[in-house]
């Protein structure tokens, strides 16, 4: 998988890029990211990648021109989507993630700044993204997210593909309580069906924490039928 980052802020990156298994997963080439600065593409003495709105308004517009030239700048893969990351769009989930990984071997990934991109730029764009129904200075952390969720999901990131599967989201439920050594912390103890060696009641006791804690707390995951109820007999 290949992604091509435009943001006028591309130090922002270099750290995260770097780190935990995303930058693992770089290093062995499961995936590429390729920053690109707009800026670099100004025509001016200045580089202004922003200038101010026709019709007035508070705030600064990032300019077209720069940001035409530098998606254009990077290589057209067959299976390529161009991504705005803003407010506006669809929200990130799991489903999408999924979905980018499937349909797609390259990312364009556009990070707006300030008021937003000149509306012309939307004819560069196929997909809208929005990490939450809030405001950031800019798309460079919503851009991330999307980075880490889609490589982690390639193959090899992780070391054990089964943690794909038993996680949030994964299967429209929340994830089940994880616990590690000592048997006891501080008087919590971890319940004594993980130290029984029982597979199958582990595997129960599981899912019904994974309804458990679905119902408590995303019950707009749960199908209808389901929200009422805990699924295993309450």
């Amino acid at each position: 998988m290949r992604f091509d980052v435009v943001t006028l802020f591309p130090d922002f990156f270099t750290s995260a890029l770097a780190s935990g298994l995303l930058g693992k997963a770089l290093a062995k080439t499961i995936a590429s990211v390729h920053l690109v600065n707009p800026r670099d593409f100004a025509t001016d003495k200045h580089r202004r990648a922003d200038d101010e709105p026709y019709g007035g308004g508070a705030g600064m517009v990032m300019k077209p021109e720069p940001i035409f030239a530098a998606v254009e700048s990077v290589p057209v893969l067959p299976r390529r989507e161009v991504i705005y990351l803003t407010p506006q769009g669809e929200p990130m989930r799991q489903k999408l993630f999924r979905e980018l990984v499937r349909d797609f071997e390259q990312l364009v990934l556009l990070c707006g700044h300030y008021e937003g991109v000149d509306e012309r730029v939307m004819n560069l764009v196929t997909r809208e993204v929005s990490l939450g129904d809030f405001v950031l200075t800019g798309g460079e952390i919503p851009a991330l997210a999307l980075i880490d969720g889609v490589v982690r999901l390639l193959p090899g990131t992780l070391g054990n593909a089964e943690s794909l599967i038993c996680e949030s989201f994964e299967s429209d439920l929340l994830d089940y309580p994880h616990y590690t050594r000592p048997p006891v912390f501080r008087g919590w103890e971890v319940p004594p069906v993980l130290l029984s060696g029982h597979h199958g009641q582990i595997a129960r006791w599981r899912r019904e924490q994974q309804l458990l804690r679905t119902r408590q707390r995303r019950p707009d995951l749960l199908p209808e039928a389901e929200r009422g109820s805990s699924g295993f007999g309450e």
